[in-house]
């Protein structure tokens, strides 16, 4: 059986706003990867540890931007707000359909 394989956050759907793409802008945020790392052709096992360091990393702050310290905070604010821009120029909708 093939292992399935991670396209990266620059490729997926939706503008990217899904909760891998969270966990991949959460780890550019604490450093655990570089921002260019896309995670493109990843595979699911690498996705996960990367959410558990990703967690543990978030963990002193109880999983809260407002608890973050300054230089962390502006970062965050500054990879979401990013995020947001570019998914919205891909069509992205935030608010929820009916099936949602």
């Amino acid at each position: 059986m093939k292992a399935k394989i991670y396209e990266g956050i620059h490729r997926q759907e939706q503008g990217a706003m899904t909760p891998t793409a969270n966990i991949i802008r959460d780890a550019w945020v604490f450093g655990i990867i570089p921002e260019d790392e896309t995670c493109e052709g990843w595979t699911i096992q690498g996705i996960e540890s990367l959410y558990d360091k990703v967690s543990d990393a978030w963990m002193p702050y109880g999983h809260l931007a407002s608890n973050l310290p300054p230089e962390l905070r502006e970062r965050h604010a500054r990879i979401y707000a990013a995020a947001v821009e570019r998914a919205r120029a891909a069509g992205w909708d935030p608010e929820l359909g009916d099936d949602d």
